[in-house]
């Protein structure tokens, strides 16, 4: 039987760390809360921008009629030889099994795509370490694509390859506070390379978020472009019944939403389908070429808003989860000691009682 102290000891251990994990709990649901604010501000401008695209291939031609050419190079697809991948992870643990996931996904679409060149950017301090230790790095080590691009090496860099998967850039730091310019830079950096005809296609992997029940992990592919408005999902991983009864009751505790009401709908959402003929002063070439871009920056800020929301809902969960089996594990060692008090008070009046027997 264990000594009582020891138990006394280790039920106080327990009970400083329910503490912790119950405070993190609640830090996660309050930043979770202004994820879901961030991520739901930033749709009516891209459903906007979607739409007016949406609009303007309904009005205009994409392609040349005398040469059959897109008239933008995001448009236009190619065989896949090289492939740039963007696996978004987070940059602090203690969420479950969050960023494992994103990383098992990842490793499964790298598979799927054996046998072709693979460029990976790793966005996140988990992500990157994990990618570290399993691929080689580019020849041309900096921290971001964009500073790559700065470099008069990067066209020779572009040819010697590592190995045939690679790790070219990685971003850390910046799922703290998202910026919308953070994510412009990366699409202007992977534009570059994909009209370089450096790279045949873009695909991201991260978790999807609507709401605290409803999350799928996915990989989707942002270039080239295929349909406006249309997400161009390549793998999807649902939520089991079990995690979402989890997520529900780590909400409901934590006074967090389990649902998001989306911003972007209203007169917003019919402006692309309106029935008026427009009129535009600039050619469509010229419009591809200002909103292409710029669409791409909205899916990557789009990825990066929606995986910091997953992940504080992942940690809310995941630490409602500690806290309730250092719950239970109180409980647990309490019965134990009262047990060993018990047997030591029985083994006491035992003592007492054939003490006085003898005499």
């Amino acid at each position: 039987m264990a000594n009582i102290l020891d138990i006394r000891r280790r039920i106080r251990s327990v009970i400083n760390t329910r503490q912790i994990t119950k405070a993190m709990k609640m830090v996660s649901a309050a930043k979770l809360r202004r994820a879901q604010e961030r991520a739901l501000s930033a749709r009516p401008y891209a459903q906007m921008l979607t739409n007016v695209l949406k609009s303007l291939v309904a009005r205009a031609e994409i392609y040349d009629p005398e040469t059959g050419e897109p008239k933008h190079p995001l448009l236009a697809q190619r065989e896949e030889k090289t492939i740039l991948l963007i696996i978004v992870t987070g940059d602090k643990g203690l969420a479950g099994a969050f960023n494992a996931n994103i990383l098992k996904a990842g490793a499964r679409f790298l598979e799927s795509k054996a046998g072709k060149n693979i460029d990976i950017e790793a966005i996140g301090r988990k992500g990157r370490d994990f990618l570290r230790r399993r691929y080689p790095a580019a020849p041309i080590q900096t921290r971001s694509l964009a500073e790559a691009e700065e470099l008069e090496e990067v066209e020779q860099a572009a040819r010697e390859r590592a190995a045939a998967l690679q790790l070219t850039g990685e971003h850390v730091g910046i799922l703290g506070k998202v910026e919308f310019a953070q994510a412009s830079a990366m699409a202007e950096s992977v534009i570059r390379r994909y009209c370089r005809e450096e790279i045949d296609s873009v695909y991201v992997v991260f978790n999807e978020f609507k709401s605290v029940i409803a999350q799928r992990l996915i990989v989707e592919q942002i270039l080239p472009i295929e349909q406006i408005g249309e997400q161009a999902v390549r793998l999807a991983e649902e939520m089991t019944e079990e995690e979402k009864k989890k997520a529900k009751e780590a909400a409901v505790s934590a006074g967090a939403g389990l649902r998001a009401t989306d911003g972007a709908e209203g007169s917003v959402s019919q402006f692309g389908t309106s029935q008026v003929d427009y009129i535009y002063e600039q050619p469509p070439a010229e419009l591809f070429r200002a909103l292409l871009p710029k669409y791409v920056s909205i899916q990557i800020f789009r990825a990066l808003l929606e995986s910091v929301a997953a992940e504080h809902a992942a940690r809310m969960t995941a630490m409602d989860s500690a806290t309730n089996n250092a719950t239970d594990m109180i409980d647990s060692l309490t019965l134990v000691m009262n047990r060993a008090r018990q047997a030591k008070i029985t083994k006491e009046i035992i003592e007492i009682v054939s003490g006085a027997a003898a005499m």
